[in-house]
């Protein structure tokens, strides 16, 4: 059964990164119209764009207003009013940081980047939605199974998307059919995916087995993976009587040990 996303406009916030490089693929594959977004990634995003037919580059600082403000200004005037957003963009600090000894500043920093940013592009494309009269739009939020299991270190993160995944999920989809007919928003949650960010964690292959361990699949997650999630859910066709869900994409990962490290069979071409 095909999608049924032809001819949708669709925004992807931090489409130049390996998962919103594989979202911008697979929408335009399905006939979508593309906003590809970008903060700093230009380069990888305009190069994105080369190969994607209907589609263009928006970048923006998610986490100013007006910035966001203006993005959505320009889909509307370049491509038509949005019916779809992917609220991808997020920033996982790579140091691991103890509570006790976290600065202000980088717990401010990262739930700006990983919650404020997207509290401002749904404001915005509700509003866009409502403007244009759109029928059925769709919000797909990524989230991270540390929204759900917490991950020890990054409670910023963790925080930041566990407030995306139950606050915002599930105050939405009460409140979205109320102002927009047909009105869905749902969330993706991957577990350990290899991505361009993740790739100083891939080249440590003990760290590697101590995650596997915790996997029932034995392997991590790739970027495609997270896309055709995200694609299903967009889809009014496919998932339309989908609303509030988060759909885990990590193997059956569920936070405690599974394997002994000598048990670990598979290990990813890395």
């Amino acid at each position: 059964m095909k999608s049924g996303l032809d001819s949708k406009t669709v925004i992807i916030t931090g489409a130049s990164g390996g998962i919103g490089g594989a979202l911008v693929r697979d929408f335009s594959e399905e006939g979508a119209r593309v906003a590809i977004h970008y903060f700093k990634g230009e380069q990888n995003a305009q190069n994105l764009s080369k190969s994607i037919s209907d589609s263009i580059v928006v970048g923006a600082d998610l986490r100013v207003e007006p910035e966001v403000r203006q993005m959505f200004a320009q889909v509307e005037e370049d491509l038509s009013g949005p019916q779809i957003l992917i609220a991808n963009a997020g920033h996982w600090p790579s140091r691991e940081v103890p509570l006790h000894q976290m600065s202000l500043e980088q717990w401010n920093d990262t739930l700006a980047a990983n919650q404020t940013s997207v509290f401002l592009c749904v404001r915005e494309f509700l509003a866009s939605c409502v403007r244009n009269s759109i029928e059925n739009p769709s919000i797909v939020l990524i989230g991270s199974t540390a929204g759900m299991i917490g991950e020890a270190g990054h409670a910023d993160y963790a925080t930041a998307k566990g407030g995306l995944m139950s606050g915002l999920l599930n105050s939405l989809k009460n409140e979205i059919p109320k102002v927009l007919a047909g009105g869905r928003i749902n969330c993706v949650c991957p577990g350990w995916t290899l991505t361009p960010m993740t790739r100083k964690f891939s080249g440590n292959q003990e760290a590697m087995k101590r995650a596997l361990q915790t996997i029932p699949m034995q392997k991590f997650g790739r970027p495609e993976d997270v896309a055709s999630a995200a694609m299903f859910l967009a889809s009014n066709r496919l998932a339309g009587h989908i609303n509030g869900q988060c759909l885990f994409v990590s193997g059956g990962m569920e936070g405690r040990v599974l394997y002994q490290t000598d048990e670990i069979e598979w290990m990813p071409d890395v």
